[in-house]
């Protein structure tokens, strides 16, 4: 019976144990979970680039900075087990010894000091418990300290501890003190500086390095860890508060990407390039200090890396942390009026609709009615005609009255289809209110849209999205046909060639790089309001905007003095980058199409019908004579004179009254009324009709 009951009282004592053990394997394993949950939610934030640069640390839930690194410098490693726990790889998350000298500091027996190793240190942290020392806090954390001895390794337990531990000024973990302090990466820290953060630990706000008292705890430390102060040459405070000054948590670029970050990651891996930014974003600070001259202030570029269609920069402010005029406003996204960049879509649908690069077409006056009934009368830049040109011609030197022309050849309904339903295109006005103006450069749209817009020419005619975000190149490539890839490479072709344009562009231009395999547009819009310039290669696109960001004019800044500057600049940049591949143009549906005719260099398609495409544009709403116009109103006085003016010798008549003959008569009116004025030759004949009136 005595051995009965012996054995029940083992079995029980032995069950006992048992129950505490699984009890506390099955608490311990929950204590830890919630730890790790704790540990990994106090991640802030991140933002990187393409080549894994941090771009910017936002504050985590609790309003601290922290960046965690798996990798712990050794050195770093060697001086904080000696200084916060010597036996750390040896006991099993509390030191008996030192726990039994808490308690008696507790109950009033000796002094009060530090007992906690780094695995209860991990459990203060994480529990939010720093500044509520008490008793029942302290044997919490011990129990906390023995489940993550019990479920975690020494490395684990270690590297939870140096990414939380406070370092002061909203700094949580080595990374971004080690960042914020001394503006360099951890492993990079001299010893000299690894006291400097050691010494913040127990007081994060009274003692961090950019406190005076660092300094002194620092030397104190070193001295008590068996290092020779004199050899290791603290940082001097004044350096720690240059950096202090100089850093931020946050890239200069991250003020164009924020519309960008909407997703709820805690980590985001952009396709930007950190270092091709900060280059491009001082070449446009640079250039805008001499721009300042001409009144023009602000500047934006994209750039794009081909054919992925990756943002690799986007600046819409020189430095959006200065109170300048406009530095706050991101010019990436803010419509105005593109000039001459439209010019190469209206070519584009025009080629598709028939007309080649050898297509004549007269740039002389015309006069066209708008929708309010007043007259129009397109201008080059330069106030001058040419004659009979070509429409490679036209395009190379941007000529306003042939983009005119061939824009009502391909008729306005359709480009506003194109533009709206193949781009997907959003005006902020209706496109019926631009009309034939749109040739004329009066299309707002953003730097960021037409730089998208522009990728067609260098996708092969397709329309992609633009990626901004790494993991959406595992995405299906979303594009959208535009353009038939013959009539892509006309344009192209055109773009490319730096020797016809050189009647707008001289033969010293900002414009002529030292690689020739590159195609670019220019544009300007009224009063000079607004400079553009998009460039690109096979491989990448540059497109600039330079003017003021509350539209001001500038003082005569073109395309190519204003834009020009930054994007000429910009483009060398990636010529000497990882991103120039050196991919040529593909041309192959043109080149077994070259001949020489009159001088001209001209290239089709096989199936063209040469003449007919090159004469679409002749005799088209051709006048014979030039001036004035028809429906013409002129006021009678002591000066009034006419000139009348044909496109050859001709006869004039007035009210059928023989006038006189030749190319060009002045004709000064006596008295008001109705004139029929006709202009008579062997090949041609033409009568207008005009008024003179009298001031009121």
């Amino acid at each position: 019976m005595r051995i009965k009951n012996t054995f029940n009282k083992k079995f029980f004592v032995f069950a006992a144990m048992v129950t505490v053990a699984a009890a506390f394997l099955v608490s311990g394993f929950y204590n830890q979970k919630r730890l790790t949950e704790i540990y990994q939610g106090q991640s802030s934030p991140t933002i990187f680039d393409r080549k894994g640069n941090l771009l910017a640390i936002g504050a985590n839930q609790r309003g601290y900075f922290n960046q965690p690194l798996t990798k712990i410098p050794p050195r770093f490693k060697e001086l904080l087990l000696k200084k916060e726990d010597r036996w750390f790889y040896y006991h099993l998350g509390v030191n008996p010894v030192s726990i039994g000298k808490e308690l008696l500091s507790h109950l009033g027996f000796g002094k009060r000091r530090a007992s906690s190793t780094i695995s209860q240190q991990v459990a203060k942290i994480l529990l939010g418990q720093e500044k509520q020392r008490n008793l029942k806090n302290k044997i919490g954390e011990i129990f906390y300290a023995l489940s993550l001895e019990t479920y975690k390794t020494k490395d684990e337990i270690l590297e939870m501890y140096v990414n939380s531990v406070y370092f002061g000024n909203q700094t949580q973990g080595i990374v971004a003190a080690s960042r914020l302090y001394f503006g360099k990466d951890p492993e990079m820290l001299a010893d000299a500086e690894i006291l400097q953060l050691l010494a913040a630990i127990s007081s994060p706000s009274g003692n961090n390095p950019a406190k005076k008292s660092n300094e002194k705890l620092a030397l104190s430390l070193a001295e008590n860890l068996g290092l020779d102060s004199q050899k290791l040459m603290p940082l001097e405070m004044k350096t720690v508060k240059a950096s202090l000054a100089n850093f931020s948590f946050r890239d200069n670029s991250l003020f164009e990407l924020q519309q960008f970050l909407t997703g709820k990651e805690n980590a985001h891996w952009l396709t930007i390039d950190k270092e091709i930014t900060a280059k491009a974003r001082a070449i446009v600070k640079e250039n805008l200090e001499t721009l300042a001259a001409k009144n023009a202030r602000n500047a934006a570029v994209v750039i794009i890396k081909l054919p992925e269609n990756e943002i690799l920069a986007l600046i819409g402010s020189p430095d959006p942390t200065l109170e300048e005029s406009g530095y706050k406003i991101n010019m990436v996204s803010e419509p105005r009026p593109i000039g001459s960049t439209i010019k190469p879509f209206i070519y584009l649908k025009a080629f598709e609709n028939g007309l080649r690069p050898y297509t004549l077409v007269d740039d002389r006056e015309y006069k066209y009615i708008t929708a309010i009934g007043f007259p129009l009368f397109p201008k080059n830049f330069d106030y001058q005609y040419r004659g009979e040109v070509n429409l490679h011609y036209a395009l190379s030197n941007s000529l306003n009255v042939p983009a005119v022309k061939v824009l009502e050849y391909v008729g306005l309904e359709n480009f506003y289809q194109f533009l709206e339903k193949d781009l997907n295109f959003q005006p902020i006005q209706p496109l019926e209110n631009y009309q034939l103006g749109i040739a004329l450069g009066g299309l707002e749209m953003s730097l960021f849209d037409l730089a998208r817009y522009f990728t067609i020419f260098s996708n092969n005619g397709f329309l992609k999205d633009i990626r901004i975000h790494q993991n959406e190149s595992r995405l299906p490539d979303n594009r959208k046909p535009i353009a038939p890839l013959a009539y892509v490479q006309m344009v192209n072709k055109i773009l490319n060639d730096r020797k016809t344009g050189v009647e707008q562009f001289g033969f010293k231009s900002e414009l002529n790089l030292f690689q020739d395999n590159y195609a670019l547009k220019t544009g300007t819009s009224r009063n000079f309001r607004d400079s553009w310039v998009i460039g690109y290669t096979p491989d990448f696109l540059v497109a600039v905007w330079v003017g003021n960001a509350d539209a001001s004019p500038t003082d005569a800044v073109s395309g190519q003095t204003g834009a020009g500057l930054i994007w000429a600049q910009t483009m060398e940049l990636l010529f000497n980058s990882e991103y120039n591949k050196k991919t040529p143009f593909d041309f192959s549906l043109l080149k077994e199409f070259e001949f020489e005719n009159n001088g001209q260099f001209e290239y089709g398609l096989r199936s063209d019908d040469y003449q007919k495409a090159k004469n679409t544009l002749k005799g088209k709403d051709r006048s014979f004579v030039l001036f004035p116009h028809d429906g013409d109103t002129f006021l009678l006085n002591e000066t009034t004179e006419i000139p009348l003016e044909a496109a050859t010798e001709a006869s004039w008549y007035l009210n059928n009254v023989f006038f006189g003959n030749g190319k060009k008569l002045p004709f000064a009116p006596k008295e008001t009324g109705v004139y029929r004025i006709k202009a008579k030759s062997d090949s041609f004949e033409e009568e207008i009709t005009v008024i003179i009136g009298r001031e009121l």
